[in-house]
C-alpha cells in the first residue's frame, strides 16, 4: 500500500512533502486565484474590496446583522468586519443603528443603494462561479461543495471549536 501521493521516501525511508501535491497548498493557491481574480473584478467595476462584498451579500440575505453575527457567518475577523462595515458606511451603502437586544452593539442594514449595487454585482459574481466550474459536471460541483465543507468542519475541530457551516446541509448531502 503507498501512502498519500504528497509524501515520498528517500534513500533511507525518512518522509519528504511534496509542495505541488499537498492538499492544504493547493487548497490556498486556488483560493489565492479565485479570491484575485473576483477582487480585481469588484474593485475595478465597483470600488468594493472582498470583505465589503461579503458583507453586502450577508446582508442581502439576512438583513440587519451585527458585526459579532457577520463574523460568525463569514468567519472573517472582527477587525477586518469592522472596517469593511466603516467603509461601507462611508459610502452610504449600509447604515448602522443602536442594537436594541444589546446595547454594547450596533445592527448593519443595507440602504437602498447597498440593495441596487447588490443587484449589479450579483449577477457579475454568478457568472464569474459559472465560467470557473464550467468545466465541471453539476454532481461534481455538488461533491467539491461538500468535500470543501468538510474540511472546513475537519479544521475547525482540529483548531480546537467546530468551525461554523455557511450551510450545514451541504455536509450531509
Amino acid at each position: 500500500m503507498t501512502g498519500p501521493s504528497h509524501i515520498v521516501h528517500d534513500d533511507q525511508g525518512a518522509a519528504s512533502l511534496q509542495l505541488d501535491a499537498y492538499l492544504p497548498y493547493r487548497l490556498s493557491v486556488a483560493s489565492n486565484a479565485v479570491s484575485g481574480l473576483i477582487a480585481r473584478a469588484y474593485e475595478d467595476r465597483f470600488a468594493l474590496s472582498v470583505p465589503q462584498w461579503r458583507l453586502i451579500c450577508v446582508l442581502a440575505e439576512d438583513d440587519g446583522q451585527t458585526q459579532r453575527e457577520i463574523v460568525a457567518r463569514t468567519v472573517m475577523d472582527k477587525v477586518t468586519v469592522s472596517r469593511a462595515a466603516r467603509g461601507l458606511t462611508a459610502r452610504r451603502l449600509i447604515v448602522r443603528s443602536e442594537n436594541r437586544a444589546d446595547g454594547r452593539s450596533h445592527v448593519l442594514t443595507l440602504t437602498e443603494e447597498g440593495r441596487r449595487l447588490h443587484a449589479e454585482i450579483a449577477p457579475l459574481a454568478l457568472a464569474y462561479e459559472a465560467a470557473l466550474i464550467c468545466g465541471l459536471a453539476p454532481a461534481e460541483v455538488a461533491q467539491l461543495k461538500r468535500l470543501l465543507i468538510r474540511l472546513q468542519h475537519a479544521a475547525g475541530a482540529l483548531a480546537g471549536g467546530a468551525a461554523p457551516l455557511a450551510d450545514p446541509g451541504l455536509a450531509a448531502r
